[in-house]
């Protein structure tokens, strides 16, 4: 059972309740693999028996066509980008996590709002501001960081997806190429995740480590989750 708490006010206008189902966050960096174990997760849990459905950032169908038509653009400002953010994640909250926790769903969020504080921050956002624009976030039931040093980083890009503009982030790293941004954006963001491990009660997994070992830890810690039922 899910207990709505709010790390701010939270929506006013939505009375609070307990749900059956329960939130599960993963977060970190580009190319760390939490689409790989957002799969993995989702095939054992209905294995299991469980009803699962899964989200992450620009999903929402109010805000995805004006996400991607301005990063396509590159024509917003940093603040009006990061409002644009909140509104796609707070569009996702209300529309269809909240209503799948209610449902008793196990929710899995591929990233949640903790990336847009991190890039906030590195593009010179304050940090009170940058985290109090997401008080109407509920809490999760567990948060995990996959965490992976920025060479592990890099080795899985160049063999997968490659380097794009937001990842290596074009535009505000100055080096003047994809690779060196990559390196240098990826690293400022991680130091904005480790900043909030501890205040956000993230569960940190190395995912330097091979897939499986990565998916098994994860299967350890969300056992426990459900053990406390």
């Amino acid at each position: 059972m899910t207990k709505m708490q709010y790390y701010g006010a939270g929506f006013p206008y939505i009375e609070k309740e307990d749900f059956p189902g329960k939130l599960i966050v993963l977060e970190g960096n580009d190319g760390v693999g939490r689409s790989t174990q957002i799969q993995l997760l989702r095939s054992y849990l209905e294995e299991s028996g469980y009803g699962v459905s899964d989200t992450g950032l620009k999903r929402s169908e109010l805000t995805q066509p004006g996400l991607d038509a301005a990063k396509e653009g590159h024509t917003l400002g940093p603040l009006t980008m990061s409002l644009f953010y909140a509104t796609d994640f707070a569009d996702r909250l209300e529309n269809q996590i909240i209503p799948a926790l209610k449902a008793g769903f196990i929710v899995l969020s591929d990233r949640y709002f903790f990336s847009t504080i991190a890039r906030d921050m590195v593009r010179g956002a304050s940090s009170d501001w940058a985290k109090n624009l997401y008080g109407f976030a509920l809490i999760p039931d567990m948060i995990f960081y996959l965490k992976a040093d920025v060479n592990t980083l890099v080795t899985r890009i160049i063999h997968g997806r490659g380097f794009n503009y937001w990842e290596a982030g074009m535009d505000i790293m100055k080096a003047g190429n994809l690779y060196d941004n990559f390196v240098e954006y990826q690293g400022n963001l991680t130091e904005q995740f480790n900043k909030m491990v501890k205040e956000y009660c993230m569960i940190e997994i190395d995912a330097n480590c091979p897939v499986q070992d990565v998916f098994e830890e994860l299967k350890e810690n969300i056992a426990t989750l459900f053990a406390q039922d």
